[in-house]
């Protein structure tokens, strides 16, 4: 390509940003039914223990399905994250045009962060619906690649009542894709490597954990400035990758597939997949356990999703609250990579506690570090404890407004199945 054919191709991208950038403007506040589904789409015990699971979380209150019946929640319940794995497709009258969202196309999409608030636990039989939206556009320079667009997304989850469960607002970056800019700053990353002593004593550290469980933490007994404890992840390796995808984290509406399947994925969303050095057409998305294609593009190694760190950050919070605790909110970002090799300590402290009507709260500030001693996901979190007064954490009330949206979008979802069934039967 010569120079002058390599500037409008660049010309052609910047001006398709454009496009997509005001498009995304003009869709900040308008809420829409999620029509695809997930991995999963009801919620049963083998579905909420193979999703705790995939990140290595094996408290019995999610994983075992009987364990549940002998403490507050009656039953099994999902962990706090079991929405990046489990909605059902709502039937919903189609996207006028002008509302539908940009494809980004040409462009890398990081996960930077994520605020999550929940209101209710997911049981066995739940079925999780979805309607989302933009919530904030911002453009600006981008330390990494140039030009970033940051969208903070919303997504709203409720159950087959029309209950909204839980919120979540993600924060993404995206990146213009230019493969042959190599970003100097990341050269000095060296691979992470373990003697046997090195594993051994992460191994120690993993023997340590356990899950607080039924034995009842106190918002009475808590103080600003008491350690929430220790907890290891890691080293990360694909295999870790490929048990994420297994366990639930099925990626849509982008879905990598295998087969026929993907051959049809390839034809609807064919910018997704890149020829490999095989000239094999693959999901962009290897770039998660593909250390060749993401040296490709000027990263020293593959590395995780946000949302698995976002995982273990709750799994940190789920292990030190109990049985009887509740997680309100928690905010997260994604600072740094995670590398294929990293290992992350994840260790905190209270904040602050205090009562809110008949909630007990506990604020709370953690981390994850890598081997490398850079704090690649902060985060911060709000707790609800039982008090020596009531033996259960009380639960927050979810927004009215997004109650009586997601019952409008269930009820259409309901009329236009309705419909369906007559013209099949016609």
């Amino acid at each position: 390509m010569t120079t002058a054919e390599k500037s409008e191709a660049e010309t052609e991208i910047y001006e398709f940003l454009e496009t997509d950038i005001q498009q995304a403007r003009n869709l900040v506040g308008i809420y829409h039914a999620v029509t695809q589904r997930e991995q999963f789409s009801r919620a049963t015990p083998d579905v909420i223990r193979n999703f705790a699971r995939s990140y290595g979380d094996d408290n019995p209150l999610f994983v075992d399905e009987e364990y549940g019946r002998d403490t507050r929640w009656g039953g099994q319940i999902a962990p706090p994250m079991i929405n990046i794995a489990l909605r059902q497709e709502l039937h919903a009258d189609r996207v006028p045009r002008d509302q539908r969202r940009p494809a980004f196309r040409g462009i890398h999409v990081f996960v930077s962060g994520s605020t999550t608030d929940w209101y209710r636990p997911v049981y066995d039989g739940d079925t999780i619906y979805s309607f989302h939206g933009f919530e904030k556009v911002e453009l600006k320079e981008s330390e990494f690649a140039g030009r970033s667009l940051l969208v903070t997304r919303i997504h709203v989850q409720f159950n087959q009542r029309a209950e909204v469960v839980q919120a979540q607002r993600v924060l993404t970056i995206h990146t213009e894709r230019h493969e042959s800019k190599k970003r100097k700053k990341y050269d000095a990353i060296e691979a992470a490597a373990y003697t046997p002593e090195d594993i051994a004593a992460i191994d120690e550290l993993y023997a340590a954990e356990k899950p607080r469980g039924a034995e009842t933490r106190y918002w009475d007994d808590i103080q600003v400035g008491d350690s929430l404890g220790d907890m290891v992840k890691g080293p990360l390796t694909a295999t870790d990758m490929m048990v994420f995808h297994s366990g639930g984290y099925g990626f849509a509406p982008y879905t990598p597939s295998a087969g026929r399947l993907a051959y049809k994925n390839r034809k609807r969303i064919g910018p997704f997949y890149i020829p490999n050095e095989q000239g094999i057409p693959d999901v962009a998305q290897r770039i998660h356990w593909d250390s060749e294609y993401a040296r490709s593009i000027g990263l020293p190694a593959a590395y995780d999703y946000g949302m698995m760190r976002d995982c273990w950050l709750t799994h940190y919070l789920t292990d030190w609250i109990g049985d009887a605790g509740w997680i309100e909110s928690m905010s997260s970002q994604m600072r740094k990579f995670n590398y294929l090799g990293d290992t992350h300590y994840f260790t905190g402290h209270i904040v602050g506690k205090r009562i809110e009507g008949d909630r007990h709260l506990v604020d709370l500030e953690f981390r994850g570090t890598s081997q490398r001693g850079e704090v690649t996901c902060p985060a911060t979190a709000t707790v609800s404890l039982p008090s020596r007064e009531s033996d259960l954490a009380i639960l927050p009330t979810a927004p009215a407004e997004w109650e009586r949206i997601a019952a409008q979008m269930l009820k259409r979802h309901g009329e236009l199945r309705a419909e369906k069934r007559r013209s099949d039967q016609a």
